[in-house]
């Protein structure tokens, strides 16, 4: 393929090639982030003893690396570390208990995510709560006080993320319908994470356990809906209706390149080559910067900076006749004239 190919389906089908994972390289992925975790999680533990602000400082990394390990475990779900199925599986469990997220769950939602990103009829599971502007219009003032509530930064960036992480996590929304396994493996991750806490907590200490873990947990959680919200929920993205919505335009056009500083880039599995992710998830995410080496035109497709990703706060609604995102401000000016 040239690089003069612009549709997202013409982009899937050339980057086939570079699917294959390295067993070793994702090996060596794990351990560079469950050990440097291990060992930041104890040294701040051992440092709140002598110093309480040193080892709190210590738990920002921690969280770093915490986002990290749960985008191996959001590889896996995508069977894109491994060859064997199961390996991914396993590997995604393990890294379930330590990342609050039931893998099995967690990986049907994210599926329906992206067999449905972009597509206005089929909003739902695993997605930011998104309205357009006319639906918003026609909310009731108590309804539209709640979602603009719902996408206040605090809420969307501070209690959202908690609730999700800690709260919800634990249930499984959406799969009620779903029988016992839904419930079973849920279950089974919640007394593997009591048991895990249990154990932490006996050798560390309640106080000093919660004082180390919850702000890793809480600001990882926070890092990682941020992260989610910017690779889809930009001014120019793109959504359609069932009729013209296609998966690979929409994989391409409404997902970010969130171009990110080297450290942060290894730090989130260099998670923010959305656009590439989308048009191919079986792609190991250790392989995103040689696709953008060789393809230098997905460099710039819906790139946004660390700078330029903050503008994309206030924006809350999807104006379907100007066809990009806009603020309850934009959104009230439009329909005044």
């Amino acid at each position: 393929m040239t690089d003069t190919a612009v549709s997202g389906r013409d982009w899937a089908q050339a980057l086939l090639g570079y699917r294959q994972p390295k067993t070793s390289r994702s090996l060596m992925e794990i351990a560079l982030t469950a050990a440097p975790l291990a060992a930041l999680w104890t040294a701040a533990w051992l440092l709140v003893h002598f110093h309480q602000w040193w080892g709190l400082a210590l738990t920002v990394p921690a969280a770093f690396f915490l986002v990290r390990l749960f985008m191996i475990q959001h590889d896996c779900g995508h069977g894109a570390l491994f060859k064997a199925r199961w390996a991914n599986d396993w590997v995604g469990r393990i890294a379930g208990v330590f990342t609050l997220t039931p893998y099995d769950y967690w990986k049907r939602t994210h599926a329906i995510h992206h067999g449905t990103h972009g597509n206005l009829d089929r909003r739902g599971l695993g997605a930011i709560e998104l309205m357009t502007v006319a639906e918003y219009r026609e909310l009731s003032p108590f309804r539209q006080f709640l979602y603009r509530l719902y996408r206040h930064p605090i809420v969307l960036f501070g209690i959202g993320p908690a609730y999700l992480f800690v709260i919800q996590h634990r249930i499984p929304f959406g799969e009620m319908r779903g029988g016992l396994r839904p419930w079973f493996q849920i279950m089974a991750t919640n007394l593997a994470i009591a048991a895990v806490a249990t154990g932490a907590i006996l050798i560390a200490g309640v106080g000093p356990f919660l004082m180390v873990h919850l702000p890793i947990v809480l600001l990882a959680a926070t890092i990682g809906v941020w992260l989610f919200y910017v690779q889809h929920q930009f001014e120019n993205a793109h959504w359609k209706r069932d009729g013209e919505w296609d998966l690979h335009d929409a994989a391409l056009q409404g997902s970010t390149h969130y171009d990110l500083p080297n450290p942060l880039r290894w730090l989130t599995a260099n998670i923010g080559v959305h656009h590439v992710h989308h048009l191919n998830s079986r792609i190991p995410f250790y392989r995103m910067p040689q696709i953008l080496k060789d393809h230098p035109p997905l460099r710039n497709v819906k790139r946004l900076t660390l700078a330029q990703s903050l503008r994309c706060v206030p924006l809350t609604l999807w104006d379907e006749t100007a066809e990009r995102m806009v603020t309850f401000r934009q959104a009230k000016l439009a329909y005044a004239k």
